[in-house]
């Protein structure tokens, strides 16, 4: 078993890098923590949403490519996790020095899920050394989970939970929602036809955040694909709203916790009540049945 400490970063391919950080900077509220970039793999940019030295990178490439890294428990070594990966058939790649400068990690690996999504883990990741601030007014707390596109619910969920250490929560159909500490989930895996992040999640402090950026995203043009609402898996408050090329952001507050070591998980039906107890509909096609 490898065990998962938190989740750490996504990085997100962009044709349109000027704009992508535009959005993220004044749309999401996130403050840019640096640039690189060389002729090889072109230029990133690393944005903050927290006191870790970065949560979101938007690279100069394809949209469809996708990165999600999680830091590994400590005591956790890399390569007795890559030994453990490679023997049970999934490829892994070791993190040259110039990529680990670019993940702002002291080392990492890399491989997919048997969907084909893309996975690093890490160890020792930079911490900013200046506090957070958000670009506006919004108390965003931190990047908190990703929706991933499983081609196997069934599958994936046993990969994350018997090889990753993550733990069900609950269920909507066959989509498990999946902890990786107290926290309801850090992963939920959503049947698709296709790989890749689904939605990116921020929690921000109150109601009062999420419902004051709804009304900041009607003026500004941004599409609102589901919510304000509730989920009554986890019991947050949400909105979730479209983002460059075509990617989903979320904002929730109020999760809940898990703590109790017996807790089984709850079964809820593939339907609309199951993603929201006040009765918003979503406009997302992974929430539809």
């Amino acid at each position: 078993m490898i065990d998962l400490h938190d989740i750490r970063y996504v990085r997100l391919g962009t044709r349109d890098l000027t704009g992508a950080v535009r959005y993220a900077h004044d749309i999401l509220g996130l403050p840019e923590g640096g640039r690189s970039g060389n002729p090889k793999h072109g230029q990133a940019v690393y944005l903050r949403s927290d006191r870790r030295d970065h949560t979101l990178v938007y690279l100069d490439g394809d949209p469809r490519d996708h990165t999600v890294g999680f830091e590994l428990r400590a005591g956790v070594g890399l390569d007795a996790a890559a030994a453990e990966l490679e023997r049970l058939g999934h490829p892994v790649h070791r993190g040259s020095a110039e990529e680990c400068d670019a993940r702002r990690v002291d080392a990492f690996i890399q491989f997919r899920d048997p969907s084909g999504n893309r996975i690093d883990l890490v160890q020792r990741p930079q911490h900013a050394d200046q506090p957070f601030a958000p670009t506006r007014a919004v108390h965003n707390t931190g990047f908190s989970h990703v929706g991933l596109r499983t081609t196997d619910a069934a599958r994936d969920e046993a990969f994350w939970t018997g090889v990753l250490s993550a733990k069900v929560s609950d269920r909507i159909g066959d989509a498990p929602l999946l902890r990786i500490d107290a926290v309801h989930h850090k992963i939920a895996l959503f049947p698709s036809s296709f790989a890749g992040v689904q939605h990116i999640n921020h929690q921000v402090a109150s109601i009062d955040d999420i419902m004051q950026s709804w009304y900041f995203l009607q003026s500004r043009g941004v599409r609102t694909v589901f919510g304000p609402g509730r989920h009554p898996t986890s019991g947050a408050m949400f909105l979730y709203f479209e983002g460059p090329d075509g990617m989903v952001y979320e904002y929730s507050s109020g999760v809940s916790q898990i703590t109790d070591p017996a807790h089984q998980p709850r079964q809820f039906p593939f339907e609309p009540s199951a993603f929201c107890m006040w009765g918003a509909r979503p406009d997302i096609a992974e929430f539809r049945a």
